[in-house]
């Protein structure tokens, strides 16, 4: 579960919006993992106070869900990957969640920093590891050829390698780059684990398009590739289907299928409602073989691929991707043209 939809950048109204019976919802269905960052603020204060609620508390533990959360990433154009700003932010956290310890930590949008910048803050959330405060550490971000060599970066000179990666809205109807680009260099670099959320691409596979927050329209597709999304909304609704469903169902597919010697996936969604949720366990759950024995009845189990299932949208599937055409496989640019890396901002005109 993302906790972008606590964010700013996605809702204006993130504190008045019902957090405790999201999360109530989604942990009785078995989505037992919360993904946030300081960055999508106040999404660590808004989840932090509610898990520390007597509504949760009382009935599941610390150990009974996962945290991940991010740093480096202050705000749209500011980044601080310093030691002391690493050291400063995971403690800030283990503060807002309550918590002694962090089950993953991300360094978030590492493309937007140096390549050693990012080495060196890996290298400090070790630190925590070894305190015993995180027991994960992470990089995040878009460009997968910026995630693999900084990953294999970091095998090579911290001596071992980083245990989890997240990547965004590659791993979608629209963009299946991060399984055929992205895993088998993950593997090599040593990564166990892989991420891959936003399987709406951040709105765009939705009957309503894009979402408008406090930064105004700020999504990277262009016009052609919102339109061509639009059209697929339209045909899958034709069809007495809905495109948000349909793309969530094959992102569930996606990361639900193992191929040994590649990482393992997961996939972040992002509900903001219960209602989400709802929709998320339901396009998850129905992609599943209930042949397969469950140990939890839930979730938690897992998905293994119900080939009827895929059979059963193939036609759909074939057909949104057909009208999106050109735009199949096309990737954002991230950072932004004139983006200086090594000093982490725009460079100057």
């Amino acid at each position: 579960m993302g906790g972008a939809a606590w964010s700013h950048q996605l809702n204006p109204d993130a504190e008045t919006r019902p957090i405790i019976p999201v999360i109530l919802k989604a942990f009785e269905k078995g989505i037992r993992t919360i993904d946030t960052s300081p960055y999508y603020e106040p999404s660590e204060k808004i989840l932090g106070k509610a898990l520390a609620d007597s509504a949760i508390s009382t009935t599941y533990s610390r150990a009974d869900y996962f945290l991940m959360t991010k740093v480096g990433r202050i705000a749209s154009e500011e980044f601080n990957y310093s030691p002391a700003w690493i050291r400063e932010s995971v403690e800030r956290s283990l503060q807002r969640f309550q918590t002694g310890y962090l089950d993953v930590v991300f360094c978030h949008d590492v493309e937007f920093v140096s390549d050693d910048a990012v080495v060196a803050a890996v290298a400090t959330l070790w630190e925590f590891v070894a305190a015993g405060k995180v027991r994960y550490v992470g990089i995040s971000g878009y460009p997968i050829d910026k995630l693999v060599r900084v990953a294999r970066l970091c095998k090579e000179k911290l001596g071992k390698p980083v245990d989890i990666v997240q990547n965004w809205g590659q791993l979608t109807l629209q963009n299946t780059k991060l399984r055929t680009q992205g895993l088998e260099a993950l593997a090599r670099a040593g990564v166990a684990m892989v991420c891959s959320s936003s399987p709406l691409n951040i709105g765009l596979l939705r009957a309503q398009g894009v979402p408008i927050g406090n930064l105004g329209d700020w999504h990277p597709a262009p016009p052609g590739l919102r339109l061509a999304a639009a059209n697929a909304a339209t045909y899958v609704s034709s069809h007495g289907d809905d495109l948000a469903s349909l793309a969530l169902r094959f992102a569930v597919r996606e990361t639900a299928t193992k191929t040994p010697g590649l990482p393992s996936m997961a996939l972040i969604m992002g509900p903001g409602s219960v209602a989400e949720v709802e929709s998320c366990a339901a396009a998850a759950n129905s992609v599943r073989d209930l042949r397969v024995q469950a140990r939890y009845g839930d979730l938690r189990d897992g998905v293994v691929v119900d080939e009827e299932g895929v059979e059963r949208d193939r036609e759909l599937v074939e057909g949104v991707r057909g009208i999106l055409g050109e735009w199949i496989d096309y990737s954002f640019v991230s950072p932004p043209e004139g983006w200086d890396v090594e000093a982490g901002k725009m460079g100057s005109v």
